[in-house]
């Protein structure tokens, strides 16, 4: 796990197959915003290939967030021709031939906690270009 995200302590995680039904499976907040991982699972490795975020700080540094929190933003964001992930996921999987994905998730905007849910993102992924020299393959513009 990457450092930045070690110090949240609202997150939690599940696991996503081509067979699950990912509104029933995400345990994410639908309250919270923040910041969700999402790794390919194979055998004894996992591979991350996305990150993403949801809420917005505003410029007196309150929080705009949509309904549903990062519950939403993970079943119901669009990804992969412009479709809701609960439909996208499980279609790029099999295309891609990946049976099982673990999703963590990350509170980092609460009354605990206040860092920013893109820069969190935006950290994560220059961590992860500095390791690999490119970006997880699921995101595909920053």
């Amino acid at each position: 796990m990457y450092k930045e995200l070690e110090k949240f302590t609202a997150k939690g995680n599940f696991t996503f197959t081509q067979e699950d039904n990912l509104e029933t499976v995400c345990n994410a907040s639908e309250t919270g915003s923040g910041v969700f991982v999402v790794y390919a699972v194979a055998n004894d490795t996992k591979e991350l290939i996305m990150v993403g975020s949801t809420g917005t700080v505003q410029n007196d540094g309150t929080l705009k967030s949509k309904n549903g929190g990062l519950y939403d933003k993970i079943v119901n964001g669009q990804q992969f021709a412009k479709t809701g992930r609960k439909y996208s996921w499980p279609a790029q999987m099999k295309k891609e031939g990946i049976d099982t994905i673990e999703v963590l998730w990350f509170e980092t905007f609460n009354d605990g906690v206040k860092s920013i849910p893109t820069s969190v993102e935006g950290q994560v992924l220059q961590n992860f270009l500095d390791e690999t020299g490119k970006l997880p393959r699921w995101n595909v513009a920053f």
